[in-house]
Parts: C-alpha cells; sequence; structure tokens
C-alpha cells in the first residue's frame, strides 16, 4: 500500500476544528454566545498541560449531547457549507497530488470524527482515523471517548488498527508512506514514516525537522 496521512488542525487547516465548530453553533443559536471564548479558555488550559485531550473532547461533545443523531447530521451539514470557503487551495492540491500518485490518503487526527468527517468528505480523502465519541442506546453522544483518543503516541495503534482492518501490510512495510503534521506530539507517527513533512510547525517540532532534514512546508 502506498500511504499519505494528513493531520488536520494546524495542517491541511490552518484553525482548529474544534474552535470553527464551536463558534458556528454559537451562532446558530445552539451554544450560548459565551462558548467561543470559554472553549478558547479550555484550549489554553490544554496546552499549559493543565487539561488533557480527553477533557477537550467533553467540552466539544458534552454541550450537544441532548442533540438527536439526526440533528446532529443537519448541523454537521450546515457546518460543512460554512467551512467550505475557509479550506485553503494550497491543501486541496496536495491531497490531489497525492491521489493522483496513487496514495491512499488518509486523515488521521484527534478531533473527534462527527467533526473531522466534514473536512475529509471536503478535502476528498479516502478514509479518516479520528478520535471516537462514544453514544449512548439512543444515538446520542455522552461525551466520553470510545478507546484510546487518536492523539500523540496513540496515532501509531489507530493507524495499524485501521491497516490491519484493510488486511493491508504493517505501516513499517508499506511501500510508501507519508504523514503531514504541524505538532511535536506527532513525532511519534512522523518517526515511523518514511516521508515526514512538518506544516507551519510548532517550535518544537521545527527544531526536530530541522535535526533531522524532514522537509518543512510554511503551510
Amino acid at each position: 500500500m502506498q500511504l499519505a496521512l494528513f493531520d488536520l488542525d494546524h495542517t491541511l487547516i490552518p484553525f482548529d476544528s474544534g474552535m470553527a465548530w464551536t463558534e458556528w453553533l454559537a451562532a446558530q443559536g445552539v451554544l450560548p454566545a459565551d462558548a467561543p471564548q470559554r472553549h478558547l479558555n479550555l484550549c489554553r488550559e490544554y496546552v499549559a498541560g493543565r487539561q488533557d485531550i480527553r477533557g477537550l473532547h467533553r467540552a466539544t461533545a458534552g454541550p450537544i449531547s441532548h442533540l438527536e443523531p439526526a440533528e446532529l447530521a443537519r448541523l454537521a451539514q450546515g457546518f460543512a457549507a460554512a467551512m467550505s470557503p475557509r479550506l485553503p487551495a494550497t491543501s486541496h492540491a496536495l491531497v490531489a497530488r497525492h491521489r493522483d500518485a496513487g496514495h491512499h490518503c488518509v486523515l488521521v487526527t484527534a478531533t473527534t470524527r462527527f467533526i473531522a468527517e466534514v473536512f475529509a468528505q471536503q478535502f476528498g480523502l479516502h478514509d479518516l482515523i479520528a478520535t471516537e465519541s462514544a453514544r449512548d442506546t439512543a444515538g446520542h453522544l455522552t461525551g466520553e471517548v470510545i478507546g484510546e483518543p487518536c492523539w500523540g503516541p496513540h496515532k501509531i495503534a489507530h493507524v495499524q488498527a485501521w491497516l490491519a482492518r484493510q488486511s493491508a501490510p504493517r505501516l513499517a512495510d508499506c511501500d510508501f508512506s507519508t504523514f503531514y503534521s504541524d505538532s511535536a506530539s506527532d513525532l511519534p507517527l512522523l518517526e515511523a514514516v518514511q516521508k515526514p513533512v512538518a506544516v507551519r510547525p510548532d517550535e518544537r517540532l521545527r527544531r526536530a525537522a530541522l535535526e533531522r532534514g524532514w522537509k518543512v512546508l510554511p503551510g
């Protein structure tokens, strides 16, 4: 298999998808007007190490746990229409080049699936590996995560599990593999592919990329 893997936030898109979702829901009156600021404060707590990825997920999914699955799907469609003009032409072109080369293009993101699939579809990616949101028996979001979030060191396990479901070779045995990311938290997966690429990288990833001679894209 020839594999092209892409992170989402600040990689394929130059913004935070969870923040964009929260802002859009607030604009629709689904969330209170102060929801974006509260989400931003939580993100700052996360960056400072005082909040974890599961807490961020609860903050995103918990406030809409009352929504019926059909209503959530309708909102996702509206969100997709709102996001379409914000998707960079350079990212569309990047994905298209990999598709044209015959690479299997996969979004690999810590973002929860019901948000991430909006972007996976619009970029024309073949598959999506994301953090999986738990649901109750009626299909409502609970705010919790199924298994490990698709984040940091867990991303490799998620990719390997996905490959196994495709009856494909393990990552190390793929004919070609590349991964695009902005974050040092993705170093384990970047180190596992044949062609790691840093996109508008954070400072730690920039240093690692320069030391190892990895390609660096400005975004």
